[in-house]
């Protein structure tokens, strides 16, 4: 890290390191993706985090439903794969530089999120090595332009620590136009009929916004998400704003795209509105 900006890691192997390839190949998805003619304001969305070429169509189908809007912060919120610490951590100043620029924190804000809640602490290392937030940035580039936004990395994802972080970040956005985005591949590394099975249990679960039926079966092992805690705190803080409405999209697993359905991972995204 140098002077605080958080420098990519994955930029020019988990999506193109060039900053007009990477900005072709965002347009291309959007391209490819349906207008969805979402009738209400949106508060939050899940998108998966594997590379974009796995994963990007189906993370454009969230993403392309923000043209035109605008936010007074984005908040990101991934889950922690290499690191392991209690609770939540934010990055609290400086930024996240890809391709496209840098993305600079809302130091303001994610003080404030942190001053609601005990549940949130600062630790800048843990965001070294960790591809769950930095993947969703040059989407947000590319769709909102100019924005600035708190990342959140989950540690642990039990239901505890998921209502304590859905609070503070309620507490520190209501009077704000905040978009939440959720961080998640779904299965992992079962074969093609197995994985479709296993992540429609999930599909359910956010076209139901239940997030306490999705953080049961989780613990239950009944379905995987990476990011399941993401995803349940996305829809707690979605249904706290008012949000009652939900777009599920299109699911895909990488077996659509490698042909090898064997063993493959799964991806969904969705958007919350009220």
């Amino acid at each position: 890290m140098n002077g605080n900006i958080k420098k990519s890691i994955i930029a020019g192997s988990w999506y193109p390191g060039h900053p007009r390839v990477l900005k072709a190949d965002i347009h291309d998805f959007f391209d490819k993706a349906p207008d969805r003619n979402i009738k209400g304001e949106i508060v939050g969305l899940v998108a998966p985090h594997a590379g974009y070429v796995y994963s990007g169509q189906v993370a454009a189908y969230a993403y392309k439903c923000l043209m035109g809007k605008n936010f007074d912060a984005v908040i990101v919120i991934g889950p922690s794969h290499r690191a392991l610490f209690d609770g939540v951590s934010a990055y609290d100043q400086g930024g996240y530089e890809t391709p496209l620029g840098i993305v600079y924190v809302d130091t303001d804000l994610t003080h404030e999120m942190m001053n609601a809640g005990s549940v949130i602490s600062v630790l800048p290392a843990v965001h070294t090595q960790e591809h769950s937030i930095e993947i969703q940035l040059p989407f947000l580039q590319v769709i909102l332009s100019d924005f600035c936004f708190v990342p959140l990395m989950m540690g642990d994802q039990n239901s505890r620590t998921c209502v304590r972080l859905a609070e503070a970040i309620f507490r520190a956005i209501q009077d704000k136009k905040c978009l939440i985005v959720a961080s998640s591949d779904l299965s992992h590394f079962h074969d093609y009929q197995e994985a479709v099975k296993m992540d429609a249990g999930i599909l359910r679960h956010l076209e139901n916004m239940d997030d306490e039926g999705l953080l049961r079966n989780l613990a239950r092992r009944n379905v995987e998400a990476c990011g399941g805690g993401p995803m349940a705190v996305a829809m707690m803080v979605a249904k706290k704003l008012g949000a009652d409405k939900v777009e599920v999209m299109p699911y895909a697993n990488s077996g659509d795209i490698t042909g090898d359905r064997d063993s493959v991972v799964g991806y969904a995204s969705a958007v919350f509105y009220r």
